[in-house]
C-alpha cells in the first residue's frame, strides 16, 4: 500500500539499521507503527523500493549481489550485537549454530557423508559482526539506481559467510559453474561452511518435499568445490 509493504509476520528488527545510510545501496527499513512498535497483531512493515530480481543465469548477477553486501555490511559493521540472535529457535537458526559447532546436529542418512566432507573443508573466516546471511532473492536493481536490499536475515558472523551463502545457493539451486568461486572472490572453506549452514537447515526441517533431491544438489555443490 504506497510505498510501504506489509508482512503477516513480525520481522526481526535491528537497533541502528533504520538510520543507515549509504550511496552504494537502498535498504528496505523497518517502518514503526504510531505507538512506536515495529509490529501490530503479527503484522510488521517495511519502506517499499523499487527493483526486480536480476537474471541468476549470469555470472555478473552473483557478482553484484555480493558487492552489494559486501557495501551493507561494510555499513552495519558498527552495529552492536542483537540480543535476539541468540534467543532464536527457527529451523534457519539452529542450522547455522550446527554449522558452526555451536549445536550437535545428527544428519540424515542422505546428507552425513556430504556433512563429513564439508567439515574437513572448514575454516576460519574473520571477525563476526552483523550480517544478511540470506542475500540470494533479497537484492533487486533498478536501472539507474543502486541495488536495494530487502528481508534482513540478522546473523551474527564473519562476512565472508554471508557472502559464502550466496555462492552455495548458486551452486545448489541456479546451476552455477564452480569457477564462480574464482570470480566473485569468495573462498572454497567459507563456501564449505555455507554448504553445511543449508544443509544442517534442510536436516532440521519437517517439510522437505524431496530429501534425496535436496541431498543430491548439496553433494554435487561439495564437489563442485573440491570437497
Amino acid at each position: 500500500m504506497g510505498d510501504v509493504v506489509l508482512k503477516p509476520e513480525v520481522a526481526a528488527v535491528v537497533d541502528g539499521l533504520a538510520e543507515v545510510q549509504s550511496s552504494e545501496f537502498r535498504l528496505a527499513t523497518p517502518l514503526r507503527t504510531r505507538d512506536g512498535s515495529f509490529e501490530f497483531q503479527g503484522w510488521s512493515a517495511t519502506r517499499w523500493v523499487e527493483g526486480r530480481e536480476p537474471d541468476y543465469t549470469r555470472a555478473e548477477t552473483w557478482q553484484k549481489i555480493i558487492e552489494a553486501g559486501r557495501a551493507f555490511h561494510r555499513a552495519v559493521a558498527g552495529i552492536a550485537r542483537p540480543l535476539f540472535v541468540d534467543a532464536r529457535q527457527d529451523w534457519w537458526a539452529r542450522g547455522d549454530r550446527v554449522a558452526w559447532g555451536e549445536r550437535d546436529g545428527q544428519f540424515r542418512p542422505e546428507f552425513a557423508a556430504t556433512a563429513e566432507r564439508l567439515r574437513r573443508g572448514l575454516g576460519p573466516l574473520g571477525e563476526a559482526q552483523l550480517v544478511h546471511a540470506d542475500l540470494t532473492q533479497n537484492v533487486l536493481f533498478a536501472p539507474g539506481l543502486p541495488p536495494a536490499i530487502i528481508d534482513i536475515s540478522p546473523y551474527w558472523r564473519p562476512p565472508a559467510y554471508a557472502e559464502a551463502v550466496v555462492v552455495a545457493d548458486a551452486l545448489c539451486w541456479h546451476n552455477a559453474q564452480p569457477e564462480l568461486l574464482d570470480y566473485v572472490q569468495v573462498s572454497e572453506s567459507a563456501v564449505a561452511r555455507a554448504l553445511l549452514f543449508r544443509m544442517a537447515t534442510s536436516n532440521e526441517r519437517d517439510d522437505l518435499q524431496d530429501v534425496r533431491d535436496e541431498a543430491r544438489r548439496y553433494e554435487a555443490a561439495a564437489a563442485a568445490i573440491g570437497l
